[in-house]
């Protein structure tokens, strides 16, 4: 049996809100992936360390703050530093549809919005570790 996908959920910065990110927590748990959650508050730097140390498939960044822009940058720089930069690193939750493709320009695989349904979640992560393939 082929082992489950590890993903590492994240909300960075100052952002408080975090029921969206819980609820695909849940569904992708419910998928059968291996899901670990951090937490509310964190930095980048906890965020990578936490993702590197969990060997996961896939880092995803919840937002609602706006600070998008300056978060992937600093978190694709110490996956690098790490020699990490082969994990795949989503971006969820609210942000103008204009930073989006500025987000992939970055390395973000994916940007699922807060109207992205569940199963379209789980169905494009499972996408994106099968094409990347064994670590």
């Amino acid at each position: 049996m082929a082992q489950p996908i590890r993903i590492l959920l994240a909300k960075v910065g100052l952002d408080g809100h975090d029921r969206g990110v819980k609820v695909v927590a849940r569904t992708l748990r419910d998928a059968g992936m291996d899901v670990v959650y951090t937490g509310l508050h964190r930095t980048p730097e906890e965020v990578v360390r936490a993702a590197v140390q969990e060997d996961v498939d896939i880092l995803g960044v919840s937002l609602l703050s706006g600070v998008q822009m300056t978060v992937f940058p600093k978190i694709f720089r110490l996956l690098r530093e790490a020699q990490a930069d082969d994990m795949i690193v989503v971006a969820g939750g609210v942000m103008p549809d204009e930073d989006v493709e500025e987000l992939r320009k970055m390395g973000v695989a994916e940007v699922l919005l807060q109207d992205t349904p569940p199963a379209q979640i789980v169905a494009r992560l499972t996408e994106l570790v099968e094409a990347r393939g064994p670590r």
